[in-house]
């Protein structure tokens, strides 16, 4: 197990949170952490990304990060046009 020296504070996740949803395309790790508008330690973000996978908010598809959470726009789109079987 290794020892966490900075846990994130809400407003961390909440930045990253924010980010992921308003990215274009799915970002990769190393993508997203260098396009956050503040700098943190890769080891409390990738804390955040655990957290975040663990409450079912986002999943890796490969080294893509996907925002899978109720509140996707693309993903409630592509629901309401799906073919009903």
């Amino acid at each position: 197990m290794t020892n966490i020296l900075h846990y994130p504070k809400l407003d961390s996740i909440l930045m990253v949170e924010k980010k992921i949803i308003e990215m274009k395309s799915y970002p990769t790790r190393m993508e997203l952490w260098k396009v956050l508008p503040k700098q943190m330690q890769y080891q409390t973000f990738k804390l955040i990304l655990n957290y975040l996978e663990k409450s079912n908010k986002i999943m890796f598809e490969g080294n893509k990060i996907v925002w899978i959470f109720p509140n996707n726009k693309r993903l409630n789109d592509l629901i309401q046009n799906s073919v009903k079987v």
